[in-house]
């Protein structure tokens, strides 16, 4: 079983690379997006199950991927972990305030 903490930086990018893939492109992945250490990765996966990925059969190419990929459920469940701690970590991260962040600091200098 993977868990995040066991996964390195370029493993939880390619899995969320590939989870919007799966979700937005019904799996169609463009590999020209994939770097050489992506591929290796990616090929681990699929030998272990975790992510099937593999070449789309060449009637059916087009411009959207040569390549398709399906998650399997501990997949999309680290998937989905790793997508909500990314969005904390920019939040947390973030260069701007928002109109109440402002309002507030604004009333603590007059206050």
């Amino acid at each position: 079983m993977k868990n995040l903490d066991t996964m390195t930086k370029d493993e939880r990018s390619l899995l969320l690379f590939l989870e919007s893939r799966a979700t937005d492109q019904s799996g169609r992945v463009q590999t020209r997006h994939m770097n050489e250490a992506d591929m290796k990765i990616v090929e681990r996966w699929n030998a272990e199950g975790f992510v099937k990925f593999g070449r789309i059969r060449s009637a059916d190419l087009s411009d959207l991927g040569s390549h398709w990929c399906f998650l399997s459920d501990e997949a999309w469940t680290l998937a989905h972990a790793e997508r909500k701690a990314r969005a904390y970590r920019t939040w947390t991260n973030r260069q701007w305030k928002t109109t109440d962040e402002n309002r507030n600091l604004i009333e603590g200098e007059l206050g």
